[in-house]
């Protein structure tokens, strides 16, 4: 075999491995990538009114019930959920007692962490 044909046929061998390589299929995600995904997975959202507003937390009336004098029987209040608020946490617009908001939200450890809370008036 020829000096030139034995280079052909390595340049030819490497070129296979080389596409062989590139077409593996790529692994779906990393565990940075599913641990975000989980974490995403995990998030809620809810909307309702301000009942009160704290330090580090708020609390959210959520339903539809009725607390005026002379409610119709079968009514019900509405339920309360509580948030925590961290440095994570973003708030669009002003955290005040009779606004509605919008709070996506995860569970950790027992206590509603807010991930995001979006006000209006």
């Amino acid at each position: 075999m020829t000096k030139e044909m034995r280079i052909a046929l390595s340049t030819l061998a490497s070129l296979a491995l080389t596409a062989a390589t590139f077409a593996m299929p790529v692994p779906a995600t990393s565990a940075k990538q599913s641990s975000a995904q989980s974490q995403e997975a995990q998030t809620q959202s809810v909307s309702g009114r301000i009942a009160s507003v704290e330090k580090s937390s708020f609390t959210l009336a959520v339903g539809s019930g009725s607390t005026e004098p002379g409610q119709q029987m079968g009514q019900t209040s509405p339920k309360t959920m509580t948030f925590m608020i961290d440095k994570n946490t973003t708030v669009d617009g002003k955290l005040k007692v009779g606004a509605n908001a919008d709070v996506t939200y995860r569970e950790e450890g027992g206590n509603n962490i807010a991930v995001s809370v979006r006000v209006s008036q």
